[in-house]
């Protein structure tokens, strides 16, 4: 569902215009569709409704907790990496029964925390973490249940800083370890063998590599089978691709068919792990244009958003179309849209062909997913607002930061 589109040449969310929401909150700022975040939900979660299933939103992708709030409504899970993402789950309304713990460094008072609150399962994602795991239940009088996330060695085909199922990878357990740690968790007293779970990548664009991992699982799930280990779910995790520029990501439906088909005759509950495909597309980045610089060699926008608002692009050469907030029919020209940073690599475009002026707004497209939830202070610059928009509503959802919340926390010695 595209919420973002063009009326007498202004850029709504829904129907709200850019122009108003920059009025009343400011800019650099998030703005978020809450008919888009409903949607993709809907469409994600009825691909699968032929068969039993939990999805479990991946907190990472974007954490706030209005929107975790508006998924925890629509019945979602959540897959969590840290102890601060369950915090947000649960301020949130979350189930905390419907939490899987991922992540490969959990520590002792994370887990701890995890299970006082009830949660579903942990993603065990090693050796160590699976003998940590087992004392830390036992030292409260409590069974963890527990997945291992497998590590099927498929590649995924996406950028390498994405990629998470390869033997390089630093996440899950091997695929050749997984039957003798599922038998060595099988005879632990304070651990509850639920399930299995694996997870190849983000911002796929391909359905075989899905397909490839899958049959690797489900090879170890029927020798688990024949060990007498029954397993009560099957995590495929997420992963699932958005368009950026000419990606060309596989309808939903597709994905969801050769899952399901792979599953066919299975009496294991499904669970998957979304983040970018469910909130991706649902945002932009509000900026305004401060100065028209031109050099040399090139020409600069220079914006009030930087790499410390949006990282991806710094981080990964990632694209994000940067479009007008207002239509003007001008002539535009080739420049680097930049930010404020003092780093070279502070760029949120590279030779784009811009119509604006000084103070324009712009809005950096598909900016719902490792936007705010990656932003940082460097250069001492306050996180950016964050605005849900609902119809013609807007909802101040994050208030911006200020200079004096930044040194809050910090103390002068004698």
């Amino acid at each position: 569902m595209n919420s973002f589109f063009y009326r007498n040449g202004v850029l709504h969310a829904e129907d709200a215009s850019l122009e108003s929401v920059a009025e009343k909150f400011g800019t650099p700022c998030y703005v978020y569709s809450r008919a888009a975040l409903v949607s993709a939900f809907r469409a994600y979660s009825d691909a699968f409704s032929p068969r039993d299933h939990l999805v479990c939103y991946a907190v990472k992708a974007n954490s706030n907790i209005a929107i975790l709030n508006l998924f925890a409504r629509m019945g979602s899970g959540f897959d969590i990496v840290s102890i601060g993402e369950m915090e947000r789950v649960l301020k949130a309304g979350g189930d905390p029964a419907r939490i899987v713990f991922s992540g490969v460094g959990k520590r002792a008072d994370e887990m701890r925390a995890a299970l006082s609150a009830g949660i579903l399962c942990f993603n065990v994602e090693s050796e160590g973490e699976l003998e940590r795991l087992d004392l830390v239940a036992k030292s409260m009088g409590k069974c963890a249940g527990i997945s291992f996330r497998v590590n099927p060695n498929v590649d995924a085909k996406t950028h390498p800083y994405i990629s998470t199922g390869l033997r390089q990878n630093k996440f899950g357990i091997p695929y050749d370890d997984a039957l003798r740690l599922y038998r060595k968790a099988n005879a632990m007293e304070s651990l509850a063998i639920l399930g299995i779970d694996c997870h190849i990548g983000s911002q796929l664009t391909e359905i075989p590599p899905f397909v490839e991992a899958l049959e690797k699982i489900l090879l170890l799930v029927d020798e688990l089978e024949k060990e007498g280990i029954a397993l009560s779910h099957i995590d495929v995790g997420g992963g699932l691709g958005i368009r950026y520029r000419e990606e060309r990501p596989p309808e939903i439906a597709d994905y969801a068919k050769a899952l399901l088909e792979k599953l066919q005759g299975r009496p294991q509950k499904l669970l998957l792990e979304p983040g970018r495909f469910l909130v991706g597309n649902a945002g932009i980045l509000l900026t305004r244009l401060e100065y028209l610089k031109r050099g040399e060699e090139k020409h600069f926008a220079i914006v009030d958003c930087a790499m410390n608002d949006l990282m991806r692009p710094a981080l990964y050469d990632a694209y994000h179309e940067i479009i007008p907030v207002k239509q003007d029919g001008g002539e535009g020209e080739l420049c680097e849209i930049v930010g404020p940073v003092c780093e070279t690599g502070d760029f949120l475009g590279h030779d784009r062909n811009l119509a604006a002026r000084q103070g324009d707004l712009l809005a950096i497209c598909s900016a719902g997913a490792y936007g705010m939830s990656m932003s940082s202070n460097y250069n001492s610059r306050p996180r950016a607002a964050e605005v849900l928009v609902d119809g013609a509503s807007l909802h101040l959802v994050r208030e911006r930061e200020t200079i004096s919340q930044l040194m809050a926390t910090e103390k002068l010695v004698p």
